[in-house]
């Protein structure tokens, strides 16, 4: 394990675009999706991420660990930490192995990272840990906010879980657990409506009408970087601020491809996908990110069709 060495910032400290002594930001899931794309705003920010990772350590901003113990000397000058570690929920099927893969991904390296973090000689002054929109569950006709209750079913019990053990952390240190979208972006939960659009198989799913809570994956990552300088705490929603309907979402694709949206899948063939299948595609959310909007957040990507274009080309 390699200590990570350094001064210790104030937890009021300014911003690194200002000039100032960067922050250090432990990461981990850095190698993911949003795990790439947050390390390279951080770093062109000036902040200086520091990603865990279970191979050998290759470069200085590597720390190793195996992702159910976490030394808390790897703590050390840390002023945040952004935990993304968790098996992808777009696998399909759901089996009763891969649900436990589910829950077992999320739950051990959150726990280490808490403990951790409880046991630091100096906490840091911010732990964001990963979560999702899938804790409303499949919710027509509702408004859902950070003060909406915890929907029912096996997805919102994954992630009643995965809160439940980051909040080991809140007594050392300002906690958010960040409940995020779908990511849109080239790779992700819909990279496959994107490849099957570009082959002119554009399709609406189930009714159409159901809404698949959004955000660009640009904005998931700006959003993490404004939660490890803000004051907020507890549950924060990181999706669009413009609701899009799963038609909506799919007719963006379609036309920023220049493809047709002729095609249907009916609901029972979606739901002879299984559970998962059911879950991802015909659940209905309508998810506001209510307190991510009253604490300023600007999103670059304010609409769907703003999303879609960024990365349908």
């Amino acid at each position: 394990m390699r200590r990570l060495a350094g001064p210790r910032r104030h937890p009021d400290h300014p911003r690194s675009e200002s000039g100032l002594t960067p922050r250090r930001i432990l990461v981990s899931g850095a190698s993911g999706l949003i795990g790439t794309e947050l390390v390279a705003q951080l770093r062109a920010a000036g902040d200086e991420p520091i990603r865990l990772v279970r191979r050998e350590v290759k470069t200085p901003d590597e720390v190793r660990w195996d992702a159910r113990t976490l030394d808390p000397a790897a703590l050390d000058g840390v002023d945040g930490v952004v935990n993304l570690s968790g098996a992808t929920v777009g696998r399909i099927p759901w089996t009763p192995a891969y649900r436990r893969t589910l829950l077992e991904s999320r739950v051990q390296p959150t726990v280490a990272l808490a403990e951790a973090i409880v046991a630091a000689e100096r906490p840091p002054t911010v732990f964001v840990s990963g979560s999702a929109v899938g804790y409303y569950g499949d919710r027509p006709g509702v408004e859902l906010t950070e003060e909406s209750s915890r929907g029912e079913g096996f997805f919102p019990d994954l992630v009643a879980a995965w809160e439940s053990a980051a909040s080991i952390a809140a007594a050392s240190t300002r906690l958010v657990v960040a409940r995020t979208a779908v990511v849109v972006a080239r790779r992700g939960g819909l990279a496959p409506i994107r490849l099957l659009t570009r082959f002119g198989l554009g399709a609406g799913f189930g009714r159409g009408t159901q809404f698949w809570p959004w955000i660009s994956l640009q904005d998931e990552a700006a959003a993490l970087r404004h939660l490890l300088g803000s004051s907020l705490r507890g549950p924060v929603n990181l999706a669009g601020p413009t609701p899009a309907t799963s038609d909506e979402i799919t007719e963006a694709y379609a036309k920023a491809l220049h493809r047709p949206h002729l095609l249907r899948v009916p609901s029972f063939a979606v739901k002879a996908l299984g559970e998962a299948g059911s879950r991802l595609l015909l659940d209905d959310a309508r998810v506001l990110p209510a307190r991510l909007t009253a604490d300023g957040f600007r999103w670059a990507h304010p609409t769907i069709q703003d999303a879609v274009r960024a990365v349908a080309g």
